[in-house]
């Protein structure tokens, strides 16, 4: 009897820098105006937060867009962050149908796949699901997505699960990077991350700086 190894559990199945790729889909006003699964704000602390934390790792990110003419351009607190990368305007739905993403994924040589869309259920569950049965590990970054409802953002997770992706969040994703605290060259960064984007824990660690006498 054959016994197959899952590749979700154990010291492995872990994200590292080293074998992440991030895609980062449709992340423009049009998306943003139509989703009520969460509050903009949050999706957009998240989502920059998870592409600083990309840079600072040296992890490599695509940006794409889908039919930037109408649905606006990638938001600025992205762009910001890779100034130099002009995201991949798509027509199809589904990312993983547009060959220059696909590609540009593959160029990379790896197979862990960090992912977060506008929307959860669409833009999100179907290259996800596709990318899945192309053998990479998908991981999906939730609380840097969101739907055009509460339940269609839920269904959407629950159809990636069902499949095998992961469901994760930012912080966990940033946790996954940085694994221990001995690997001083990205605290300074991954410190910087969380006290502009860490809501609750970044004030704290401010107030940790504080106490310690250090600048925060």
């Amino acid at each position: 009897m054959t016994t197959r190894t899952n590749p979700y559990i154990g010291l492995d199945a872990l994200l590292t820098p080293e074998n992440s790729v991030l895609v980062l889909i449709d992340h423009q006003g049009a998306q943003f105006a139509g989703m009520n699964s969460h509050d903009t704000t949050v999706v957009v602390n998240n989502v920059t937060a998870l592409a600083k934390g990309a840079r600072l790792f040296g992890v490599p990110t695509i940006l794409t867009t889908v039919v930037e003419e109408r649905g606006g351009r990638i938001i600025r607190q992205l762009q910001d962050v890779f100034p130099d990368q002009r995201p991949l305007d798509r027509t199809t739905i589904n990312t993983w149908e547009d060959r220059r993403v696909v590609d540009a994924v593959a160029a990379t040589g790896r197979r862990d796949l960090v992912m977060a869309a506008l929307w959860t259920d669409i833009c999100l569950a179907f290259p996800a699901v596709q990318a899945l049965a192309e053998g990479y590990r998908v991981f999906a970054v939730t609380d840097a997505s969101g739907a055009m409802t509460a339940e269609a953002h839920e269904r959407g997770v629950q159809r990636m699960v069902q499949a095998g992706v992961v469901p994760t969040a930012t912080g966990t994703v940033l946790c996954e990077w940085q694994r221990d605290w001995a690997r001083q060259e990205t605290v300074p960064g991954l410190n910087e991350i969380m006290l502009a984007h860490g809501a609750s824990f970044g004030t704290s660690l401010a107030w940790e700086f504080q106490l310690l006498g250090q600048d925060g």
